[in-house]
């Protein structure tokens, strides 16, 4: 196990001293994410952690195109191009489990599932996510904990065997499956429903005696933490902002089994005490994905105004006008997502919370409006009063001359904003 896995696998035991620490979950294959992602983890001499869901990097390519071993050499090859040292990366699947394969029987489903743990483990992938509690053809959408159990420790002795017999490093895992809906809410938000203290208890017992039905118990004690909804979740337009009080009960289970932790998912666009309240409460992994590419098309965005000032060319389109083209001429990962008129889902489709926009920056046309963007602009050092008007968050990093005001770098410096958000909950700021 590198010394960066083993930082993070030891993250209850740091808690257990008094001293909360967390840990970053970095869930996005946008490489100027990956890039910020890595510059700021350089920047502040911290470990990155790196996850894939199972719908964007799996054995068929997923959405991306990469298997597990693509993404992890993409992944590293940004590493390398800045700089940073590999040895402090973490790389993790999400949501491992059938659920791309879900319109299939049950066993096809999960024959699919085993390759493609299998494939994150040979890739090593040192942490993992097992999410089976999908229901399959012919199933119940929602499973019982004891059938969800029973399939997660299923993948985890495949994952074992692969490791094992490639002497590559024991992974660790994370297991539960109280998660918001993947990418936000559909409706307008005022409230989610924690989950019980007994049902966190109930998800960890399971799954203990699952592993050991198969002889895993030596693969359970590196289970590290389990998955909760401890009340917060982002919908097109609201956030729910975690409430303390509202998760005392649900906090206070780790009391009962100080060898884990939770890890919560959507927690972007939680104001960042909202954010260390998460990890001193023992909430101590987060999730964000959404928030980065969210951020990475605000700075776009401005970039595209700011080069109709700086640079005007009456042949070059307003980036939102092609993103515009480009969503409507395939709406397959947006429609269902947003309602309302015309002018609402409009809206939507270029400034949801949910940031669905993100799927569709690899497309041709959009790639070569972000390249002539980049291009156009250059190297050329945008004024403060520009970057005041139109990307207003980054000012005072420009100011104080923290951050350059070029293009590329005012883009990479608005993710990395949201980057400090995290850093400053998880104790590495």
């Amino acid at each position: 196990m590198t010394t960066a896995t083993h930082r993070l696998a030891s993250i209850a035991e740091r808690r257990a001293t008094g001293t909360p620490t967390g840990m970053t979950s970095v869930c996005s294959a946008h490489p100027l994410v990956i890039e910020a992602a890595l510059r700021h983890g350089k920047r502040h001499s911290a470990d990155v952690l790196i996850e894939a869901t199972c719908n964007q990097v799996n054995q068929d390519g997923g959405y991306t195109g990469m298997t597990p071993v693509d993404f992890r050499r993409f992944v590293e090859n940004i590493a390398h191009s800045v700089g940073f040292d590999t040895s402090r990366l973490i790389l993790g699947g999400d949501h491992l489990g059938p659920n791309p394969w879900k319109h299939l029987p049950a066993e096809v489903a999960l024959g699919k599932a085993e390759t493609m743990i299998e494939a994150f483990a040979a890739a090593g992938f040192t942490k993992l996510h097992l999410d089976t509690s999908m229901g399959c053809s012919g199933e119940p959408a929602p499973l019982g904990d004891e059938v969800t159990a029973a399939r997660a420790a299923r993948l985890a002795e495949r994952a074992e065997a692969v490791v094992a017999a490639q002497g590559g490093q024991a992974p660790i895992y994370v297991v539960g499956t109280e998660v918001p809906i993947p990418g936000g809410a559909l409706e307008a938000l005022d409230r989610v429903e924690v989950t019980s203290a007994d049902a966190a208890l109930r998800t960890v017992d399971v799954h203990k005696h699952a592993f050991s039905r198969r002889h895993l118990d030596g693969a359970f004690a590196r289970v590290i933490a389990a998955v909760v909804q401890p009340g917060v979740e982002f919908g097109n337009a609201d956030v729910v902002v975690y409430q303390p009080d509202k998760a005392r009960a649900l906090a206070g289970v780790l009391a009962m089994m100080s060898h884990l932790v939770f890890e919560a998912h959507s927690t972007d666009y939680q104001p960042r005490n909202a954010l260390r309240a998460l990890v001193e409460d023992g909430f101590a992994i987060l999730k964000v994905g959404p928030g980065l590419t969210f951020a990475l098309r605000e700075a776009f965005y401005g970039l595209s105004q700011i080069a109709d000032i700086l640079v005007p060319d009456a042949d070059r389109k307003p980036l939102p006008d092609i993103m515009d083209e480009v969503m409507l001429g395939s709406p397959a990962d947006w429609r269902k997502y947003y309602s309302g008129s015309e002018v609402q889902v409009a809206l939507l489709r270029h400034y949801s919370f949910s940031d669905r926009i993100r799927y569709y920056w690899p497309a041709t046309a959009a790639l070569g409006a972000v390249t002539r963007l980049m291009r156009d602009l250059g190297e050329r050092r945008v004024p403060l009063p520009l970057v005041s008007q139109f990307l207003g968050r980054l000012y005072d990093g420009v100011a104080a001359g923290v951050v350059a005001p070029t293009a590329r770098e005012l883009a990479l410096a608005s993710v990395c904003r949201v980057l400090d958000d995290y850093a400053f909950a998880t104790g590495t700021l």
